[in-house]
């Protein structure tokens, strides 16, 4: 009876004991999977910023400079740079019967962020605006003067005594948003309308002359004060093209 006592309290004893180193193992093992897997950390995409020296850099394949504005729109005290681009295609070059060959390949912008003698880039729209050759019609066409100054970038055409218009953006949410447009609509040097908007406050006047049949500086104005529609801010790396923006209607 004692041996068959010991013997089963040993055979217990071992089972106990192998189970025991099992389940030991098996914690160890999970363990280190924990442990593996705090330590993996994820990686992380940190976009280089791409500095270069000469603004040429940033023209693309198929273009060529067109015109160079300088000025800080970024309020940092640094003059930064506004490139405008023209394209290449040989087939946009087509033969007037009157004007002879014309270049019709359209007109793009670059911003570039002055960073201590080297740029970064800001905003690019390649293809926005017409080229300097379009046909005007019975007058030339509108002529674009593109300027930095006071912290803004103006858009301006002339169109002689037809009158012009501006849009005027502002550096803003890593791009150039849209928050002012003016206008005016001229017959000579009589002005029928003047159209000014403002984004920011949206709201738009219109001064109307009502003494159209008269001379320059004989113009009656009646203004009509209205709220616009429009709530978010137009940005310039998504106007497609500046001929197709009627916001003298909003």
């Amino acid at each position: 009876m004692i041996k068959n006592y010991l013997y089963i309290t040993a055979t217990v004893f071992l089972l106990f004991t192998i189970i025991s180193c099992k389940d030991s193992k098996t914690v160890v093992k999970e363990s280190n999977t924990e442990v593996t897997e705090l330590k993996e950390i994820p990686e992380v995409e940190e976009s280089a910023i791409d500095i270069k020296k000469d603004i040429s850099d940033f023209i693309p394949k198929n273009y060529v400079p067109f015109d160079t504005i300088k000025g800080d729109f970024n309020k940092d005290g640094l003059e930064d740079c506004i490139l405008i681009i023209k394209g290449t295609d040989k087939s946009k070059i087509v033969t007037d019967e009157y004007r002879g060959e014309l270049d019709r390949n359209r007109r793009g912008i670059i911003a570039l962020l002055n960073k201590n003698g080297g740029y970064e880039l800001a905003v690019k729209n390649y293809d926005c605006f017409s080229s300097e050759n379009e046909d005007g019609g019975v007058y030339y066409a509108p002529e674009l003067y593109i300027e930095v100054k006071n912290d803004k970038l103006y858009v301006d055409y002339a169109h002689g005594r037809y009158g012009y218009w501006k849009y005027t953006f502002r550096y803003q949410n890593s791009d150039f948003e849209l928050i002012g447009y003016d206008a005016s609509s001229n017959h000579g040097p009589v002005i029928l309308t003047e159209t000014s908007i403002n984004f920011l406050t949206r709201k738009k006047i219109v001064n109307q002359n009502v003494n159209e049949n008269t001379y320059d500086g004989d113009e009656i104005f009646e203004k009509t004060e209205t709220k616009i529609a429009r709530t978010k801010l137009l940005k310039l790396s998504e106007i497609k093209d500046f001929d197709e923006l009627h916001l003298y209607d909003e």
